[in-house]
């Protein structure tokens, strides 16, 4: 009775440590809750943002997470079925009958391990699954049993909650592969080439062959690539492992045609932004400006952008910020970099002081030297060729881009009136008032971007009309505000269109002349780091500039050299087949024949805001005009040389217009007749010099300064 006692004891300890051990294994192995297939498919965030064009088409991408590269979520039925069969064939042959644990592959290795002799491995595809879903089970370094029973658990927990189906598909999208790829999407395209799909029997030999090593050598490789195919002849499969192994399929697979616009717009990963692109006119605006920097040669020029607009909506059709090739700062955004504008302002100026009645375009303008005092000192505007061409009107002043005329436009206009309408146009990087610019501002001494001159310019092609672009499809256009009279804005276009005007600067036959009606304004500005060109045709307008984002200065470019030869032919490729059309003249304006004489210019056919028209048009005779002291200039600083005698260092003086009678003072003290070639023997100190009439009114005055 006792030893029955004793027996039934041991049994029942026995079953208690049982149950004990059982419970322990039970917790110690317990995995972590697997999450439903739903949620999974759902948190998946690629590592890439795309960019389209206005048709849906790829433009570009973005990598915008770098911890792994991951593209969209492929669905199992988008993945070759060569691939599916040869990584089941080869991790998990059993797949579609177990659930989740491959006890015949346990036994199998367990076996192996005892006779020692080769074994396959029993980890199954839910096992390897769970362990992407959650890195814990398959920690580097830790193989042991309790890690192998977790894995076991969680892929039977897999199995049971989630179809083979949904195992596989869930499988492909998140195995690690070589370098820093994720899942079948980025693993075909950057391996091989190709889409999930499109992918061969070598293809997916190949990829069951990357599987047990990512990193494996291109022979490592080859040799299991070889086994899964079961291939007898090899030498292909190794020769395409040595090319996947080399990374020859690594460029990306998108077409990369809007590289600085995607940094603009794609900001979070998986973003898919659809914008108002045109694929067609992208390509001929890169292909255009590659050929031009090409040509030039990367000594003379290395960087360029191009902007397209539609002038009815506002939608960018183009645009490239630059095209690499030997560009130094190939990452820069030319199209939305800060660049000094050159004389390319200078059709703003003139349509506000045309608009106001204070010009038209047969005004006459002076292109002679002229000095202004101003409150950083004297300013000195020159021509572009340093040659002047005496009287001549608006509309050759600017045609031919000339600098004297333009700076005295804007001492007609205002420099405070002429920055405000510069903002109201759109150029909002102009944060200073009018004073902080001064005259230098009719010469374009303000920064600027391409899409800021594109669409200053294209108010121009919209009778005065301005309002927003618009990047994105389907955006709504804000409305449009008028900014320039329309009579104004239209002889300002017809006088940027007028080819015989712009002949003295720009020859007969330039790159700005086109077979159709097109206004276009070139610019460069100091010190040829900056070259634009501008321009409108009835349905587009095209801005251009080329030069070195790193500031240096371009060497023997030019205005019709660099930038216009790509306006040329963007615009070319723009109006194939539908040539442009000049614009329908608006109310307000009159064409009248006028005569120009004292200039060098022929009579012609004039356009005047109505009420202003002239039949003739003459610079003002010299007796005409304002007698006013032209030297010394006022503001100016003279010095003198201790090793001149004095009296051989007087200054002269100089009055311009009809001074007879007139008379000049200096510091209060007569100096005698303004007409007398009076000359001044210079002391150190502060001079004012007066010029008074034969009453005694002050006419005008300069102050001077001798050291």
């Amino acid at each position: 009775m006792s030893a029955k006692i004793r027996w039934r004891d041991v049994l029942a300890w026995a079953a208690l440590a049982l149950l004990v051990l059982t419970t322990a294994a039970h917790l110690l192995t317990r995995p972590p809750p697997m999450p439903a297939f739903a949620k999974v498919r759902a948190d998946w965030q690629p590592s890439e943002a795309w960019l389209y064009d206005r048709d849906g088409q790829l433009l570009d991408s973005e990598r915008v997470n770098f911890e792994r590269r991951r593209l969209a979520w492929v669905p199992l039925n988008q993945i070759s079925p060569a691939v599916r069969t040869a990584v089941v064939q080869s991790e998990d042959r059993r797949f579609w009958s177990h659930g989740g644990v491959d006890w015949l592959a346990i036994a199998s290795a367990i076996r192996a391990r005892w006779t020692g002799d080769r074994s396959r491995g029993a980890s199954t595809l839910p096992m390897q699954l769970a362990a992407f879903l959650d890195p814990s089970l398959a920690q580097p370094g830790k193989r042991d049993w309790r890690t192998k029973l977790r894995q076991m658990r969680a892929g039977q927990a897999l199995a049971a909650s989630w179809s083979h189906d949904e195992m596989l598909e869930a499988y492909f999208n998140l195995l690690p592969l070589r370098g820093e790829a994720q899942g079948i999407g980025a693993g075909a395209q950057s391996l091989f080439g190709k889409k999930p799909a499109e992918l061969s029997r070598t293809d997916a030999a190949l990829f069951a062959g990357l599987l047990p090593n990512p990193a494996a050598s291109a022979e490592a490789l080859g040799r299991r690539a070889c086994r899964a195919a079961k291939a007898k002849d090899c030498t292909a499969i190794r020769a395409a492992a040595a090319t996947l192994v080399s990374g020859e399929h690594a460029a990306r697979f998108d077409p990369a045609l809007a590289p600085h616009l995607a940094v603009r717009l794609l900001d979070k990963p998986g973003k898919r932004v659809r914008t108002t692109i045109d694929r067609r006119i992208q390509t001929a605006a890169i292909v255009a400006l590659r050929r031009q920097l090409a040509g030039l040669g990367s000594d003379r020029v290395r960087d360029g952008a191009v902007v397209v607009l539609d002038n009815a909506t506002g939608e960018v059709l183009a645009y490239v910020g630059g095209v690499g090739l030997k560009s130094t700062a190939s990452q820069v955004d030319g199209a939305n970099a800060p660049r000094q504008a050159g004389s390319t302002l200078k059709p703003h100026l003139y349509a506000q002081v045309i608009e106001h009645g204070w010009l038209t375009a047969a005004s006459i303008l002076d292109d002679s030297p002229v000095q202004l005092d101003t409150a950083s000192g004297l300013y000195v505007p020159k021509n572009y060729d340093h040659s002047f061409k005496g009287p001549v009107s608006v509309r050759h002043a600017l045609a031919s881009s000339l600098n004297v005329p333009a700076v005295r436009a804007l001492v007609i206009d205002d420099v405070q009136q002429f920055r405000d309408r510069l903002w109201a146009l759109g150029y909002h990087g102009l944060v200073e008032d009018g004073e902080y610019y001064g005259f230098s501002l009719a010469l374009g001494s303000a920064e600027v971007s391409l899409v800021e001159q594109a669409n200053a310019f294209r108010t121009f092609a919209n009778q005065g009309r301005y309002s927003p672009v618009h990047f994105l499809r389907g955006e709504k256009a804000d409305d449009a505000r008028q900014i320039v009279n329309p009579a104004a804005a239209f002889i300002v276009g017809d006088i940027l269109a007028d080819a015989s005007a712009r002949t003295d600067a720009f020859g007969a036959d330039s790159a700005l002349r086109l077979p159709f009606w097109a206004a276009a304004k070139t610019g460069t500005s100091k010190g040829m780091r900056d070259n634009w060109c501008i321009g409108w045709s009835d349905r587009f307008t095209v801005a251009v500039w080329v030069g070195n984002l790193e500031g240096d200065s371009m060497r023997a470019v030019s205005g019709t050299s660099g930038a216009a030869p790509v306006w040329r032919d963007v615009m070319l490729a723009l109006h194939a087949g539908s040539p442009g059309k000049p614009p329908t003249m608006p109310d307000g304006v009159e064409a009248r024949q006028i005569a120009l004489p004292g200039t060098r210019e022929p009579p012609r056919r004039e356009y005047f805001l109505a009420g202003t028209a002239q039949s003739e048009m003459a610079a003002a005779p010299q007796a005409a005009r304002r007698p006013r002291i032209t030297s010394p200039v006022s503001g100016s600083v003279y010095a003198l040389d201790p090793d001149i005698p004095i009296d051989r260092q007087r200054l002269a003086v100089i009055v311009s217009g009809s001074v007879a009678g007139y008379r000049l003072i200096l510091d209060k003290t007569p100096l005698g007749d303004a007409d007398a070639g009076q000359q001044i023997l210079p002391r150190p100190g502060i001079h004012m010099l007066t010029l008074v009439d034969p009453g005694g009114r002050m006419i005008d005055r300069v102050r001077f300064t001798v050291r």
